[in-house]
């Protein structure tokens, strides 16, 4: 099975850079997509073949998710089940016979680590409610997850040091959720490849010099650790910030 998740960084913008093409041309299995910034009614997204799955911000143009699926799911649920959490509508969760399907647009700590604090919080409350799924069935989770974990996974390490994506708090997060069993897919394949990133910021040239961060992730608990055939990174598609992320699995 093919999976792919991007942060199309506004859904409406990216079908006018050619979201509509690749979508077809990539034959996914499984589409998830992250800050999608749109309300219900505000797009007619034509996929045949595709059930879509949509979980929007209350507040207007601003984060959202959604997924995109060839097989029906047997359930679907929008949030993590806490208030404070699912206003932003940041977390999409498919039920298949075998696995949960999560999608997850992580908050951003901002600038100034604004939001460090509300991030922790969330960072808690998201792995608490990914091992109360595993108790069912493996879980696949992706999406941008908004950290580089290790110095690795981002072009200036030294300069981002305490810079929102790459505090010391976020990567002990992202650590304790590799802790927990959970495996990420394109370290599993590629442990020590450099220079391979998902997103560059729109200024500076960013993405022309390659500066940017491995911030797009897919992780799946490790008993599906086995059924992993390879995880992928397209840089060479355009349309958003970041650019799709892939896996193929044999579920």
């Amino acid at each position: 099975m093919k999976f792919i998740s991007w942060n199309v960084n506004g859904i409406r913008a990216c079908v006018g850079k050619g979201f509509l093409e690749f979508f077809k041309e990539v034959d996914a299995d499984i589409f998830c997509i992250q800050e999608s910034k749109m309300q219900a009614g505000q797009l007619d997204l034509d996929l045949p073949r595709y059930y879509q799955y949509w979980n929007y911000a209350e507040k207007k143009g601003y984060s959202g998710t959604a997924i995109f699926t060839k097989k029906e799911p047997m359930s679907v649920v929008n949030g993590i089940g806490v208030e404070e959490h699912d206003k932003e509508g940041r977390v999409i969760t498919l039920e298949f016979e075998d696995y949960y399907m999560v999608t997850v647009y992580t908050p951003n700590s901002q600038n100034e680590l604004a939001r460090l604090d509300y991030r922790m919080t969330w960072e808690d409350a998201f792995l608490a409610y990914l091992k109360k799924l595993e108790e069912n069935k493996p879980v696949v989770v992706c999406g941008d997850m908004n950290v580089a974990h290790k110095e690795i996974d981002l072009k200036n390490p030294k300069t981002n040091r305490k810079n929102a994506g790459f505090t010391d708090e976020e990567r002990e997060k992202f650590t304790v959720l590799l802790e927990n069993g959970f495996v990420d897919t394109f370290r599993h394949f590629y442990p020590d490849q450099e220079g391979v990133y998902s997103w560059w910021s729109y200024r500076f040239q960013a993405r022309t010099k390659n500066a940017g961060w491995r911030i797009d992730y897919f992780l799946v608990s490790g008993s599906l650790k086995d059924k992993l055939q390879d995880a992928k990174i397209l840089k060479e598609v355009m349309g958003s910030d970041h650019c799709p992320v892939e896996l193929d699995i044999n579920l």
